[in-house]
């Protein structure tokens, strides 16, 4: 039998539970305090015991919670499977919700990547300038004007305003 096999089959301390299941102590006691672990108390020393249950519980919280899923749907998965009831519909739902959700963060974000790579280029045209009561800072104030093709920045209102505007 491997170590772990030994462990995982005996009553486990904190320390033990946690590297069988590859997380730290501190993890194995956080979800102890939230209720998803339910260790026993050793009679003689009043140390919390954990069985195999606990760390088949503490594997799946850690699963689930690198796909995304939340404490309160961890917890609401196991409650799903102690009562006796497949989770397997409710992960499906909730994954679709939370996959769409990415998915949208994704746009925003690529998005937001663009706007930045669009505004580091047209920072490369604009002068420095101090603020001067109309501007404060002419490189956010002006990045999405289109300077007119063939006319630089220089010669351009915004660039006499961006002079003035950003130190």
């Amino acid at each position: 039998m491997s170590a772990i096999t030994t462990t995982a089959t005996s009553q486990m301390t904190v320390s033990a539970l946690a590297k069988a299941a590859g997380v730290s102590a501190d993890t194995v006691r956080f979800y102890t305090r939230e209720g998803l672990l339910h260790p026993t108390r050793d009679p003689n020393n009043r140390y919390q015991r954990y069985g195999t249950n606990d760390l088949q519980r503490l594997r799946f919280a850690r699963k689930a919670r690198q796909l995304g899923f939340s404490l309160r749907e961890v917890t609401a998965i196991l409650g799903d499977a102690d009562q006796h009831r497949s989770p397997c519909p409710h992960v499906r739902d909730l994954f679709a919700h939370k996959l769409a959700a990415v998915e949208q963060q994704l746009l925003e974000l690529t998005a937001l990547r663009d706007r930045m790579r669009d505004a580091t280029a047209h920072w490369q045209t604009m002068p420095d300038g101090a603020p001067d009561g109309e501007t404060i800072c002419a490189l956010i104030e002006h990045w999405d004007e289109p300077v007119a093709h063939g006319d630089s920045i220089a010669n351009s209102n915004t660039a006499a305003k961006a002079q003035r505007g950003c130190h």
